[in-house]
């Protein structure tokens, strides 16, 4: 079974269609839990309105389920608290938003 670190590494590949920045680095992963073979991930999306929602979580199951180990993945998305950049993304994204 891979470690939360491994799947976050993995989703890292996971970029977000319209910023192409990684689901890991915009901050959209807010928890992974790890428990018989079944990998939940809660996240949020850039807005409730997000035309590529469906399109990242399918993403992100996809991914998770090709890890050794994986049986199922399950992903929720939430909405509180609401996704902010300024405190939720990685500096080397800050970077590319131009957020500073």
């Amino acid at each position: 079974m891979p470690t939360k670190e491994e799947i976050l590494e993995a989703l890292r590949d996971v970029l977000d269609p319209e910023m192409r920045l990684s689901v890991v680095d915009l901050g959209l992963i807010y928890e992974i839990g790890i428990m018989n073979k079944i990998v939940n991930v809660i996240m949020t999306l850039t807005s409730p309105a997000c035309p590529y929602g469906q399109t990242l979580v399918d993403e992100i199951r996809y991914t998770i389920k090709k890890l050794d180990g994986v049986e199922k993945a399950d992903v929720e998305v939430v909405y509180d608290p609401p996704w902010n950049p300024e405190q939720m993304a990685s500096d080397a994204a800050k970077d590319v938003l131009g957020i500073w």
